[in-house]
């Protein structure tokens, strides 16, 4: 009998990328989800509700082998929430223990936990790059939220009753995107000229394609049971590199002029967008060495395969 795959947060960006690629590669495949919604061809889907910590998941996890867990709270720009810590702990927190502890008591053997490189700070300074040897440093109510989900997490897998997995990626993009990176992507296409010419931070990303295989990996390879893991596409960008290969990518001038970033950086203090303005211009490097390493693993595909499948589905998306 083929094992049972569960993906939590299934309709999400990830979600759908991961079960589709599971079904093409043969996996039986059940998707869960908050309320029904439309899955990929092949996915069996299951709605739970709120994924906090009221959920009875038996039915869910009957019969799974292993849980992908991406159902998450994620990062708000602008949080208008009185207490937004409590909200996110009530679902990357309290929801994540709860799914695992029923994921034992179901026989589920492995969960891969889906966690933030947040969890490592919030960006990187001179020669410095984030590994899982880093002292956490979790700086806002999302990454703190997801900290104390891996604390509780590894109390479950010193329990005996089911193996860990976390991964922690940096920014995610590609075909489905939404959020900074989709705004970006318009501002680039629009040809609105933007003052980030003089950029030279280096920030690693990850390739949505490169996640959903590296998943796959962390949810079968017996060497990954407990670790943490940390994973990029393997090539730093610069904000202006990247604008300028995203330019490229999209058929469109790349329009970039000068401005010092200490005066952009002054330009957020002053109109509080200072987290947006910390996102492009400081360097957020990544060691991915050890999963490939340990996991025999190597990125399907490069950045700038991965920026053009990105750029490809931007403008068909434009076109319909």
């Amino acid at each position: 009998m083929a094992e049972l795959l569960a993906v939590t947060g299934a309709n999400g960006f990830v979600g759908r990328a991961l079960c589709a690629e599971a079904v093409r590669r043969g996996m039986a495949v059940r998707g869960i989800t908050r309320l029904p919604g439309n899955l990929p061809d092949g996915v069996q889907g299951v709605a739970v509700g709120n994924i906090d910590g009221s959920p009875a998941w038996a039915d869910a996890l009957a019969g799974c082998d292993v849980v992908i867990h991406l159902a998450a709270r994620v990062h708000v720009m602008r949080d208008r929430s009185k207490d937004p810590l409590t909200e996110y702990r009530r679902v990357n927190t309290v929801g994540t223990v709860h799914l695992a502890r029923c994921a034992a008591m179901a026989g589920v053997r492995r969960l891969v936990n889906v966690s933030s490189v947040g969890v490592n700070g919030v960006s990187t300074r001179g020669d410095r790059i984030f590994s899982d040897q880093n002292v956490p440093n979790p700086h806002n109510p999302y990454s703190v939220s997801k900290w104390e989900a891996e604390l509780a997490l590894q109390d479950i897998q010193e329990s005996g009753k089911l193996k860990i997995v976390t991964v922690r990626p940096p920014l995610i993009y590609g075909p489905g995107v939404g959020g900074n990176f989709l705004r970006l992507l318009g501002a680039v296409k629009s040809g609105i000229p933007l003052p980030l010419a003089l950029t030279q931070n280096q920030r690693d990303l990850l390739y949505v394609g490169n996640l959903v295989d590296n998943l796959l990996v962390c949810a079968a390879h017996p060497a990954a049971a407990g670790k943490t893991y940390l994973v990029s596409d393997g090539a730093p960008v610069s904000t202006d590199e990247l604008l300028r290969t995203l330019a490229q990518a999209l058929g469109v001038p790349s329009r970039l002029f000068r401005v010092p970033p200490y005066l952009l950086q002054m330009a957020g203090n002053i109109t509080g967008r200072t987290a947006e303005f910390e996102r492009l211009l400081s360097s957020l490097r990544v060691d991915g060495s050890r999963v490939c390493r340990e996991l025999d693993w190597t990125p399907p595909y490069t950045l700038q395969q991965g920026l053009q499948a990105t750029a490809d589905w931007y403008l068909q998306s434009q076109a319909r």
